[in-house]
C-alpha cells in the first residue's frame, strides 16, 4: 500500500507544479495583445506600455535570489505556496486598476509573486529527478508556461476582450487560473508530510554558499547567456504583435500568428530535451538556435503576413530549446543544496534581459514609427549568444567533468 502511494504523490506534484507554470505567466503574456488598448485607454506611448510588459520581470531580478536562499533552506513548496498568493493578490488587484499609476503598483505586486515563485522550479526539480534528467522534467515544467503564454497570447483579443469590453475584466478573467493553482498547491502541502528541512540546513552560515556561487565563472556564464535569450525572447514577443499590426494584420490576427511561438514550444519541450538527453550534450541545443534566431530577425524585415506563421513557428522552436536547456543547467551544474541560490543567481540577472528589451523596443517604436530597427538590435544579440554558447561547459554526460 505504501510503495504505491510513493509513486501516486510525485506524478500528482508534477500535475499540480505544471498548473502553477501554466498559471503564473498568464498575467504576463495577456498584455501584448492588449497594448493597443492600453495605450489610447490611458494615453501612454509605446515606451510607457511596455512598462506594463516588463514590470513584473523586474521583479523577478529583485526577487530571485532572496526567493532560492528561502527556497534552499524552507523547501520550495512553502516558498512557490507563498508566491503564488501573492500572484493572485496582485492579479485581482488589476482588475480594479483605473489609470496608469494603479495598474502598474498592482501589476508589481503580482511581479512580486511571479519573482518568488519562478526560481523555485528548477529547487522542484532538482528535488524530483536525478541530474541527468532534469532538462526532461524542466522541459515538462516549462510547457506550462507556454501553453498559458500561448493562450494568453492567442485568446485575448479574439475572445476574452471581446466578450467583456474593459482590459480590466481581461485581468480578472486571467486571474481564475492562479487562483485554481493556488488552493491546489496548499491542498497539496498540507496533504503531505512534513518537509524534510533537516536535508537543507546546514552548520555552515547562510552567507556561505551564496559567496561560493557568486565566484563561480561558469554559473556567470549562464546567466549571461539567460540575459540575451530574454532579450531576444520578450522583445520578440513583446512587439510582434505590433510587427504584425503594421504589416497589415488585424488586432486578433496579430495575436494569434504571435501564440504560434508557444503553441509549437509545447511539442518541442518532450522532443528536444529527450534528444538531449540520448545524445548526452547540450551546447548543440544553444548555439544552433542562436544562429536561427540570427536569421529569423533578420527575415522578420522582409516576410509577410502569409509568411508569418511559418516564421513563428521556427522561432518558437528555437526559443524554447534554448531557454529549456539554458534552465535545466543549475540543475546538472550545482549541488542540490545549492540549486536554489544559483537559479536565483542565474534567474536575477538573466531577466534584466527581459527587461531592457522591450523597454527598447518600444522606444525604437516611438522615435521612428518602425520595429526594423529592433530586429538589427535582436540580429546582434543573436551573434552575441552564439559566441557565448560555444564558451559554456558541456554539463551533459559526453562532455568532460567540470573541476571547480
Amino acid at each position: 500500500m505504501q510503495p504505491a502511494q510513493r509513486t501516486r504523490r510525485p506524478s500528482l506534484t508534477l500535475v499540480i507544479t505544471w498548473l502553477l507554470t501554466f498559471s503564473m505567466w498568464i498575467p504576463t503574456f495577456c498584455v501584448p495583445p492588449m497594448e493597443h488598448v492600453l495605450k489610447t485607454e490611458l494615453a501612454l506611448n509605446y515606451t510607457q506600455a511596455s512598462l506594463i510588459f516588463s514590470a513584473p520581470i523586474l521583479m523577478i531580478v529583485i526577487l530571485a535570489i532572496p526567493a532560492g536562499r528561502f527556497a534552499d533552506r524552507w523547501g520550495p513548496q512553502k516558498s512557490a505556496g507563498l508566491g503564488i498568493i501573492i500572484i493572485v493578490v496582485g492579479s485581482l488587484l488589476r482588475s480594479t486598476a483605473t489609470d496608469v499609476t494603479s495598474l502598474l503598483v498592482f501589476t508589481f505586486i503580482y511581479g512580486a509573486g511571479l519573482g518568488w515563485t519562478f526560481p523555485t522550479i528548477p529547487k522542484i526539480v532538482s528535488q524530483r529527478a536525478p541530474k541527468e534528467e532534469a532538462g526532461l522534467a524542466t522541459g515538462v515544467l516549462t510547457s506550462g508556461i507556454l501553453t498559458g503564454g500561448a493562450i494568453a497570447l492567442g485568446l485575448t483579443m479574439r475572445l476574452i476582450f471581446p466578450i467583456f469590453g474593459t482590459y480590466q475584466s481581461v485581468f480578472l478573467i486571467w486571474s481564475i487560473p492562479a487562483i485554481v493553482a493556488a488552493g491546489l498547491w496548499w491542498w497539496q502541502i498540507r496533504r503531505q508530510s512534513p518537509p524534510q528541512v533537516a536535508t537543507t540546513k546546514t552548520d555552515q552560515p547562510r552567507s556561505m554558499p551564496l559567496s561560493r556561487v557568486l565566484r563561480d565563472r561558469k554559473l556567470w556564464l549562464v546567466a549571461i547567456m539567460l540575459l540575451l535569450h530574454n532579450f531576444f525572447f520578450y522583445t520578440w514577443t513583446g512587439w510582434a504583435p505590433t510587427l504584425l499590426y503594421n504589416k497589415g494584420a488585424s488586432v486578433d490576427l496579430a495575436g494569434i500568428i504571435t501564440s504560434i511561438i508557444m503553441w509549437v514550444g509545447v511539442p518541442t519541450l518532450f522532443i528536444i530535451p529527450r534528444m538531449s538527453f540520448r545524445m548526452g550534450v547540450r551546447k548543440p541545443f544553444l548555439w544552433v538556435p542562436s544562429i536561427i534566431l540570427a536569421a529569423s530577425a533578420l527575415a522578420a524585415l522582409y516576410v509577410d503576413i502569409n509568411l508569418s506563421w511559418g516564421l513563428m513557428a521556427l522561432v518558437g522552436i528555437a526559443i524554447v530549446t534554448r531557454f529549456s536547456t539554458v534552465l535545466a543547467l543549475p540543475v546538472e551544474m550545482m549541488p542540490k543544496e545549492e540549486v536554489g541560490i544559483a537559479s536565483g543567481l542565474v534567474l536575477s540577472i538573466g531577466y534584466i534581459g527581459a527587461i531592457i528589451g522591450p523597454l527598447i523596443g518600444g522606444r525604437v517604436l516611438d522615435l521612428t514609427g518602425s520595429l526594423n530597427q529592433a530586429m538589427i538590435i535582436l540580429i546582434i544579440v543573436s551573434i552575441a549568444t552564439t559566441i557565448i554558447a560555444l564558451r559554456l561547459p558541456e554539463t551533459g554526460p559526453k562532455g568532460k567533468p567540470s573541476i571547480d
